[in-house]
């Protein structure tokens, strides 16, 4: 700008020196010319001085980039675009009372097509983009490779959803969760069993994921403690569920009164199915990551129907979560399983944030945040959050949920009991 308003300033001098010229003495014309020019000048130089002003304005005020990174493409993509959504939600929220510390927030999305190797590059990505931190990854298999990085980068990472106990047994001072832990909610799964359902034989069988054998070993555990009169048998299914047919024919002549399945939805909802076709009438018990209507779909409603899993207390029962329903509902449509997890985990890292006060996106400064995650009281949509040093909360969000037609959560899950594990 400054070259564009000195060439437009010699332009308007010289033809007013020249008009001049002709009508009277150099004098007189050196003193017109000056006075038209400086005329002319001011509103020209004042302008170009705003525009100089606002952009050095822009440059010493730079946005602040937050990452949200999860599986964007793929089989979990519609998990992934809830916990984006969420983010964008709270994002938007924030910008519209004047952002963190004076500065709008910026959100960089990333998909880690729920694979490590890519995880591991989303991460990389993220933190050469000067990210302040992350939420994500979605899933265990995404979060436990890429922590590492941001670890090493010190980004505060908060996942809303990757509940394997092995995650925040690292050590890692700038990792948290929103969620609970496998080890938790096998554990409630499994009192539920003992005390409330009091099978006879038991199947105990898992995906092969990270999640699935966690929640599986957790629940396990706790039946090593069964009553002797308890039969408990455990078998494998392959992620994807390719060799469903030959795991049924060998639980089949166990004549189960219960299964326990540590997996996702999709395994799970072809187990449902599968079992009910092949007239075991055994109760289906499972976790959070089978939580969701996609179950629904791939089981069927006759096969879902009457499955125990276990979840966060419905939030459609919790006054502080009401608003947040509503504009997510307003913007986005239904919330999905962890929208909840993914918008209070983004609060929560911007109220961090601008406690810190950290002044660049650089290691020191960000374990500020970190620090200042671990002291704080969160109070959001879920109620009160706090962590442990390892990044855990305190108070382990789980309850036992049952597949009925008109539940109050998505219409199909009602929440059946309030019981979380004492510490």
């Amino acid at each position: 700008m400054p070259i564009l308003a000195s060439n437009v300033r010699r332009s308007i001098c010289d033809v007013q020196y020249a008009t001049f010229q002709v009508h009277g003495s150099r004098f007189k014309v050196e003193r017109a010319a000056f006075a038209v020019c400086l005329a002319l000048l001011l509103p020209i130089l004042a302008w170009a001085s705003y525009a100089r002003a606002e952009g050095e304005s822009q440059t010493t005020v730079p946005e602040i980039t937050i990452g949200v990174v999860g599986p964007m493409s793929g089989d979990l993509a519609h998990m992934g675009r809830y916990v984006r959504d969420a983010v964008a939600l709270a994002v938007e929220e924030w910008n519209e009372k004047g952002g963190i510390l004076g500065r709008r927030i910026q959100l960089l999305a990333e998909d880690d097509r729920n694979d490590p190797a890519e995880a591991v590059a989303a991460a990389k990505r993220l933190v050469q983009a000067g990210v302040w931190g992350v939420i994500g990854h979605l899933t265990t298999a995404g979060s436990l490779p890429a922590s590492a990085i941001y670890h090493a980068a010190g980004i505060p990472q908060i996942t809303p959803s990757s509940t394997d106990p092995r995650l925040t047994e690292q050590g890692f001072m700038s990792l948290f969760r929103t969620c609970g832990r496998d080890d938790q909610q096998g554990r409630v799964a499994a009192e539920f069993v003992l005390h409330s359902l009091h099978p006879r034989r038991l199947v105990i069988l898992h995906d092969q994921t990270a999640y699935g054998q966690a929640l599986a070993a957790a629940f396990e555990r706790r039946m090593m403690h069964k009553p002797r009169s308890l039969s408990v048998t455990s078998m494998v299914i392959s992620s994807g569920g390719k060799d469903i047919g030959s795991v049924i024919e060998r639980i089949k002549p166990k004549e189960p009164d219960l299964v326990y399945f540590g997996g996702l939805y999709h395994e799970g909802g072809l187990l449902a199915k599968r079992l009910r076709e092949q007239g075991i009438k055994a109760t289906l018990v499972s976790g959070d990551g089978v939580i969701g209507t996609e179950f629904i779909d791939l089981a069927g409603e006759g096969a879902a129907t009457g499955t125990y899993l276990t979840f966060a207390p419905d939030p459609m029962l919790l006054p502080s979560a009401e608003a947040a329903i509503k504009r997510f509902h307003h913007r986005y449509g239904a919330i999905g399983p962890y929208t909840l997890y993914a918008y209070d985990a983004a609060g929560a890292l911007f109220t961090a944030i601008a406690r810190a006060k950290p002044k660049a996106a650089s290691r020191s400064h960000l374990l500020r945040v970190s620090q200042s995650l671990h002291r704080m009281t969160y109070l959001g949509a879920l109620g009160e959050l706090r962590w442990d040093a390892k990044g855990d909360r305190i108070k382990p969000p789980y309850v036992i949920y049952q597949v009925k037609k008109g539940g109050s959560f998505q219409g199909w899950f009602e929440q059946v009991t309030d019981r979380t594990p004492k510490h």
